[in-house]
């Protein structure tokens, strides 16, 4: 282990497992809550956008974060949108959701 790999590892604020199961985990949770609520509401966006401006605030009031941190936080909302989309595609298919 070259001393630039020990750096980023000790520098990360997740173990390395924790951060692989997190990356499954905020798109699964976030794509599923998002579906739920574009059934629920009727609408396509509203779930990434409200998590977009979550993500702003909480970038704006820490004073600090990690790449790790923002690369959970992205795939998170990659989930958010992608719950959009797949609502817009079954909606344009002919798919009614409630």
């Amino acid at each position: 282990m070259t001393l630039a790999n020990t750096f980023l590892l000790a520098a990360m604020p997740l173990s390395l497992p924790q951060f692989i199961i997190s990356i499954p985990l905020f798109f699964v949770l976030l794509f599923g809550i998002g579906f739920i609520l574009n059934m629920i509401l009727k609408t396509t966006w509203l779930p990434g956008v409200i998590y977009a401006v979550i993500i702003v605030v909480l970038l704006f009031r820490l004073h600090e974060y990690h790449w790790v941190d923002l690369t959970v936080l992205l795939v998170g909302l990659l989930g958010a949108f992608g719950s959009g989309w797949t609502i817009q595609t079954l909606r344009t298919k002919g798919y009614r959701m409630f």
